[in-house]
Protein backbone atom coordinates (compact mmCIF):
# COMPACT_ATOMS: atom_id res chain seq x y z
CA UNK A 1 0.00 0.00 0.00
CA UNK A 2 1.23 3.48 -0.90
CA UNK A 3 0.15 6.67 0.85
CA UNK A 4 -0.88 9.94 -0.76
CA UNK A 5 -1.27 13.16 1.20
CA UNK A 6 -2.93 16.04 -0.62
CA UNK A 7 -4.14 19.51 0.25
CA UNK A 8 -5.65 22.39 -1.62
CA UNK A 9 -6.33 25.85 -0.30
CA UNK A 10 -7.45 29.30 -1.31
CA UNK A 11 -6.81 32.61 0.38
CA UNK A 12 -10.28 34.01 0.20
CA UNK A 13 -13.08 31.83 -1.03
CA UNK A 14 -12.71 32.19 -3.95
CA UNK A 15 -9.20 33.57 -4.02
CA UNK A 16 -5.65 32.72 -5.08
CA UNK A 17 -5.32 28.95 -4.67
CA UNK A 18 -2.74 26.18 -4.77
CA UNK A 19 -2.43 22.44 -4.40
CA UNK A 20 0.14 20.11 -2.88
CA UNK A 21 0.61 16.34 -3.08
CA UNK A 22 3.12 13.96 -1.48
CA UNK A 23 3.43 10.28 -2.35
CA UNK A 24 5.02 7.79 0.07
CA UNK A 25 5.79 4.09 -0.32
CA UNK A 26 4.75 1.35 2.13
CA UNK A 27 7.71 2.28 4.40
CA UNK A 28 6.69 5.96 4.40
CA UNK A 29 9.68 6.88 2.24
CA UNK A 30 8.98 9.86 -0.01
CA UNK A 31 8.62 8.82 -3.67
CA UNK A 32 7.40 12.00 -5.30
CA UNK A 33 5.77 15.35 -4.63
CA UNK A 34 4.24 18.24 -6.51
CA UNK A 35 2.60 21.58 -6.05
CA UNK A 36 0.67 23.82 -8.39
CA UNK A 37 -0.63 27.37 -8.40
CA UNK A 38 -4.30 27.15 -9.44
CA UNK A 39 -5.09 30.84 -9.95
CA UNK A 40 -8.36 31.99 -8.37
CA UNK A 41 -10.78 29.31 -7.18
CA UNK A 42 -12.48 27.97 -4.05
CA UNK A 43 -11.05 25.82 -1.26
CA UNK A 44 -13.16 22.84 -2.29
CA UNK A 45 -12.10 23.01 -5.94
CA UNK A 46 -8.46 23.29 -4.80
CA UNK A 47 -8.89 20.16 -2.65
CA UNK A 48 -10.19 18.17 -5.64
CA UNK A 49 -7.45 19.53 -7.92
CA UNK A 50 -4.80 18.51 -5.38
CA UNK A 51 -6.20 14.98 -5.23
CA UNK A 52 -6.28 14.72 -9.02
CA UNK A 53 -2.68 15.91 -9.17
CA UNK A 54 -1.69 13.29 -6.59
CA UNK A 55 -3.53 10.43 -8.28
CA UNK A 56 -1.87 11.22 -11.62
CA UNK A 57 1.51 11.33 -9.85
CA UNK A 58 0.77 7.90 -8.32
CA UNK A 59 -0.05 6.50 -11.79
CA UNK A 60 3.23 7.91 -13.10
CA UNK A 61 5.00 6.04 -10.28
CA UNK A 62 3.18 2.79 -11.18
CA UNK A 63 1.27 2.63 -7.87
CA UNK A 64 -1.64 0.14 -7.85
CA UNK A 65 -2.79 0.28 -4.20
CA UNK A 66 -3.15 3.61 -2.46
CA UNK A 67 -4.62 5.25 0.61
CA UNK A 68 -5.38 8.93 0.04
CA UNK A 69 -5.23 11.24 3.06
CA UNK A 70 -7.04 14.58 2.86
CA UNK A 71 -7.90 17.14 5.51
CA UNK A 72 -11.11 18.04 3.65
CA UNK A 73 -13.88 16.12 5.37
CA UNK A 74 -16.34 17.28 2.69
CA UNK A 75 -14.33 15.84 -0.21
CA UNK A 76 -13.66 12.55 1.60
CA UNK A 77 -17.34 12.12 2.47
CA UNK A 78 -18.35 12.92 -1.10
CA UNK A 79 -15.88 10.38 -2.51
CA UNK A 80 -16.97 7.73 0.00
CA UNK A 81 -20.63 8.26 -0.93
CA UNK A 82 -21.69 9.77 2.41
CA UNK A 83 -22.49 13.21 0.92
CA UNK A 84 -23.97 14.09 -2.45
CA UNK A 85 -22.18 16.46 -4.80
CA UNK A 86 -24.61 19.26 -5.63
CA UNK A 87 -22.44 21.89 -7.33
CA UNK A 88 -21.90 21.38 -11.10
CA UNK A 89 -18.21 22.34 -11.03
CA UNK A 90 -17.58 20.09 -8.02
CA UNK A 91 -19.48 17.27 -9.73
CA UNK A 92 -17.19 17.55 -12.77
CA UNK A 93 -14.12 17.28 -10.51
CA UNK A 94 -15.71 14.45 -8.52
CA UNK A 95 -16.25 12.49 -11.75
CA UNK A 96 -12.65 13.09 -12.83
CA UNK A 97 -11.38 11.77 -9.48
CA UNK A 98 -13.66 8.73 -9.72
CA UNK A 99 -12.35 8.01 -13.24
CA UNK A 100 -8.74 8.21 -11.98
CA UNK A 101 -9.63 6.04 -8.97
CA UNK A 102 -10.85 3.25 -11.24
CA UNK A 103 -7.29 2.83 -12.54
CA UNK A 104 -6.12 1.53 -9.13
CA UNK A 105 -6.42 -2.05 -7.93
CA UNK A 106 -7.27 -0.69 -4.47
CA UNK A 107 -7.98 2.87 -3.34
CA UNK A 108 -9.16 4.40 -0.07
CA UNK A 109 -10.03 7.97 0.87
CA UNK A 110 -9.43 8.95 4.50
CA UNK A 111 -10.00 12.19 6.39
CA UNK A 112 -7.12 13.32 8.60
CA UNK A 113 -6.67 16.42 10.78
CA UNK A 114 -4.73 19.30 9.22
CA UNK A 115 -1.82 18.79 11.65
CA UNK A 116 -1.35 15.28 10.20
CA UNK A 117 -1.16 16.75 6.67
CA UNK A 118 1.62 19.24 7.31
CA UNK A 119 3.74 18.59 4.19
CA UNK A 120 0.91 19.14 1.71
CA UNK A 121 -0.47 22.07 3.74
CA UNK A 122 2.97 23.67 3.81
CA UNK A 123 3.38 23.21 0.04
CA UNK A 124 0.12 25.12 -0.55
CA UNK A 125 1.27 27.98 1.68
CA UNK A 126 4.76 28.17 0.16
CA UNK A 127 3.24 28.48 -3.32
CA UNK A 128 0.70 31.11 -2.24
CA UNK A 129 3.36 33.09 -0.34
CA UNK A 130 5.58 33.09 -3.46
CA UNK A 131 2.75 34.23 -5.73
CA UNK A 132 1.53 36.95 -3.37
CA UNK A 133 4.93 38.46 -2.56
Amino acid sequence: MHYLYTDGGARGNPGPAASGAFLFDHNMQLLDFSGTYLRETTNNVAEYEALLEGLKMAHKNKVTEIRCHLDSELVVKQLNGEYKVKNDNMNRLYNRVKAEAEKFKQIEFAHIPRNKNKFADRMVNVILDAVQS
